[in-house]
């Protein structure tokens, strides 16, 4: 189905669905209802973002090379007709995806709202830690959820998430990444990936989940502060390549739309066996750091809940909810 033409973005996603063949500027003005002027402005702006559109005599316009960018139309051609996504905002630069999401959570946008930007000055992650979220180097996104259950089930769609960014990196990247309790991704034992799940609800149910995630991408080693050489990571400093970060983003969407619909229709059993089959915690020796004291033992497992069980020095099992978790000695 063909896209109809009312502005800058639309127009790229007429474009790519001509698949390299011409398409009538006059078409195009008369599809949006503007001037020819109107659509020679939007194609000098997309040429501006970093597209490569050709005018051809007497024949149109065609759409010869994308630049690495994460824009709607971009993210959409991958998506395809993927009914999760209901809405992508773009923004070239904000100071974080997440404050903006929940505005747009609290003005009613739909189940499936996706914020994202080109680049962070201020993203933070757990426990309002900054992130390093350099202009086009990786995913800066928040996602608006709004599940029909209960806000203490709502913790759980970390865990959704995180087994869904690790799909998506396997499946494009041909890299593992391994889930670090809570919130953490990881490449060879350095953080590529970390999420942030804050909520708006009422006492008996959820008003929209927030779903925050960096996810590093192309960053080269001189990209990272140097407070950061030694613990972060980017997909392709791990796998020898780039990737086209709009790509990634859909296929981390089309997964957290799946695993979000199996959680809803089957419960949390098969996403706990699959968030331990991809743990990088489960089966260590940890201390699990708190504000009041640590505790050191194996990692067990997790509960229904996403509390982390850790089987201390005597045998007993204790039940974590929140903590630093680092390896023991």
């Amino acid at each position: 189905m063909e896209s109809k033409v009312k502005d800058k973005e639309s127009l790229l996603r007429r474009l790519m669905e001509a698949g390299g063949e011409p398409v009538s500027g006059q078409m195009l003005a008369d599809e949006a209802g503007v001037s020819r002027t109107a659509v020679w402005k939007w194609v000098r702006e997309l040429e501006e973002d970093g597209f490569t559109v050709r005018s051809v005599r007497k024949k149109g316009y065609v759409l010869e090379a994308s630049p690495d960018r994460l824009t709607p139309a971009l993210i959409r051609k991958h998506l395809k007709d993927d009914p999760f996504v209901s809405e992508i905002i773009h923004f070239e630069s904000v100071e974080s995806t997440m404050p903006i999401a929940h505005r747009e959570a609290q003005s009613g946008a739909p189940d499936g709202t996706v914020i994202v930007a080109e680049e962070q000055t201020a993203g933070r992650g757990r426990l309002a830690r900054p992130w390093t979220s350099a202009a086009g180097k990786g995913i800066w996104m928040s996602i608006i959820l709004k599940p029909d259950i209960p806000p203490h089930r709502a913790p759980q769609f970390t865990l959704i998430a995180a087994v869904s960014i690790c799909r998506a990196i396997r499946e494009l990247a041909d890299v593992e990444a391994r889930i670090k309790w809570p919130n953490d991704l990881l490449i060879g034992g350095r953080k590529v990936t970390g999420i942030l799940t804050e909520l708006q609800a009422d006492p008996d149910r959820v008003q929209a989940i927030i779903i925050g995630t960096g996810i590093n991408v192309n960053q080269e080693p001189e990209d990272f502060p140097e407070e950061l050489a030694d613990i972060a990571t980017s997909i392709r400093m791990e796998s020898g390549q780039p990737l086209d970060r709009a790509a990634l983003a859909a296929a981390v969407l089309r997964n957290l739309g799946y695993y979000s619909r199996l959680y809803l229709e089957e419960g949390f059993a098969p996403i706990k066996f699959l968030w331990e089959e991809n743990s990088d915690t489960i089966g260590r020796r940890v201390n699990a750091v708190m504000v009041r004291e640590t505790v050191t033992g194996t990692a067990v497992g997790i509960t229904e809940d996403g509390v982390l069980e850790i089987r201390t020095e005597d045998g007993s099992i204790r039940g974590i909810y929140s903590a630093d978790i680092e390896p023991a000695e």
